[in-house]
């Protein structure tokens, strides 16, 4: 099982940690109850070691990201990202993703790790 640079640290705290997609990650550390609270009144932190890094670029990267993605990649200036779904052919949900618009023919599209390969 894959492990993320982050293990150790998890570990260090007493995260429960579970296989997901391959990936040895961490679901809780003090509690659900603690934790959501914890979140909702400050801040809180996601490993995202795992997730899958696609770089797009290029003259058609916009077209391309346009066409693959349901938000409008067109609206994002360099620095930004958006929330957005790559769908399959027949209208189903392939993964949900974020795209950071890095430089201006260039995007950063994070995707689940269920989605790497």
């Amino acid at each position: 099982m894959a492990e993320t640079p982050l293990v150790h640290t998890h570990r260090a705290l007493n995260a429960k940690l579970v296989d997901f997609a391959g990936w040895l990650m961490p679901i809780q550390y003090t509690g659900v109850l603690e934790e959501y609270y914890a979140v909702r009144k400050a801040a809180g932190l996601f490993d995202v070691s795992h997730m899958g890094r696609i770089e797009v670029s290029g003259g058609q990267a916009e077209a391309f990201l346009q066409w693959i993605s349901t938000n409008d990649v067109g609206r994002l200036q360099i620095g930004q990202a958006q929330y957005s779904m790559i769908c399959l052919a027949s209208g189903g949900i392939l993964d949900d993703v974020f795209i950071y618009k890095t430089e201006p023919a260039t995007y950063l599209v994070c995707v689940n790790a269920s989605n790497r390969e």
